[in-house]
């Protein structure tokens, strides 16, 4: 492999604000230490972390990259002294706390994993933050087990297109939310058994009447706001939900009776701050129980789109339109 360069091109964000304050700058090439890998990035997922660190409202963790992005795929082009899993040449996706959006990113070697076997370097950056961030809360968290009924709202986001295919491989009967009737034939052909465009239809009554007054077991909510109240609602007796993001803000008012008189559990976390091991263990249950599955085509991430690197903000302005349906990436040539 020839020479590694000293200076590389990425996108900064230059000041908080909307998709122009991203801009392109120099940056040098990041050193690989102890089990560090250094990815030379072909593509680099866009995830919603990325809009709001842009807008100044979700900070990189202390030891990160400031540039935003949080999965890549590539080629390993260099290796810290420690390295024992990976060497150059490598074809490998990973989970990193910031610096995607780069032609060089480093990460830890136990946050990474190898491109699943068919796969576009597009499509393997495509996998790990919502795959990463799904298994950690779904299955880990709160437990789903087959023949639970589960619901995710956001049903057509990269969490949502995740979520489906992985609970329905699983065993899970699947509820989801939408927006548009084109979001409902899409999370259908996924594999959602039930499908509700919230700008039409009540979920919490719909879903109370599909399941005889029961509701579901699991929910996975990334909403917020007055969907707390609402899931309670639609919540079975000691049903669990799981809480990873609040677009729709802060709830003000929720009745904490209907908490105790299920017996609910209301749990919630964030992945990008959370320590090296813990991430690692993440890795290796994808390893063990989701690239089989990824191989054998039977869960695949969904691809909206994809940008040129220079033109990230363009990517982030699709992202904000609420329009996209599955992942949104950036090449990198």
């Amino acid at each position: 492999m020839s020479e590694l360069p000293s200076m590389m091109t990425a996108i900064a964000i230059t000041a908080p604000g909307g998709p122009d304050v991203l801009a392109p700058e120099q940056r040098h090439v990041p050193v690989p230490l102890g089990r560090e890998i250094l990815i030379k990035v072909a593509a680099a997922g866009v995830n919603r972390p990325d809009v709001l660190q842009r807008m100044g409202a979700y900070p990189p963790p202390k030891d990160a990259s400031d540039l935003p992005g949080l999965e890549v795929a590539g080629t390993v082009a260099a290796v810290g002294t420690q390295v024992t899993a990976f060497a150059v040449g490598d074809r490998v996706t990973a989970l990193v706390p910031g610096g995607g959006y780069a032609e060089y990113c480093k990460v830890h070697e136990s946050h990474a994993l190898p491109v699943p076997a068919g796969f576009t370097m597009e499509e393997a950056a495509a996998v790990p933050e919502t795959f990463f961030t799904v298994w950690s809360n779904v299955f880990d968290r709160v437990g789903l087990r087959a023949g639970e009924r589960f619901l995710v709202h956001g049903g057509t986001s990269g969490i949502g297109t995740t979520a489906i295919q992985l609970a329905k491989a699983f065993g899970a009967k699947v509820y989801t939310t939408v927006g548009s009737a084109e979001k409902l034939d899409a999370v259908r052909a996924l594999g959602a058994d039930v499908a509700i465009d919230y700008n039409k239809q009540d979920f919490v009554a719909e879903i109370l009447a599909e399941t005889g007054g029961e509701g579901v077991h699991v929910i996975l909510d990334m909403v917020g706001g007055d969907y707390v109240e609402k899931n309670w609602k639609v919540a079975a007796v000691e049903g669990r939900i799981c809480q990873i993001a609040t677009l729709n803000g802060i709830s003000e008012n929720v009745n904490f009776s209907r908490l105790m008189q299920k017996r609910l559990i209301h749990t919630g976390s964030t992945l990008r701050p959370r320590d090296t091991a813990f991430k690692a263990a993440i890795a290796a249950a994808l390893k063990d129980k989701v690239w089989p599955l990824l191989e054998a085509g039977t869960v695949r991430p969904v691809m909206d789109s994809t940008f040129p690197l220079a033109k990230a903000a363009d990517a982030h302005r699709r992202m904000e339109s609420s329009g996209h349906i599955g992942k949104i990436v950036l090449t990198v040539d």
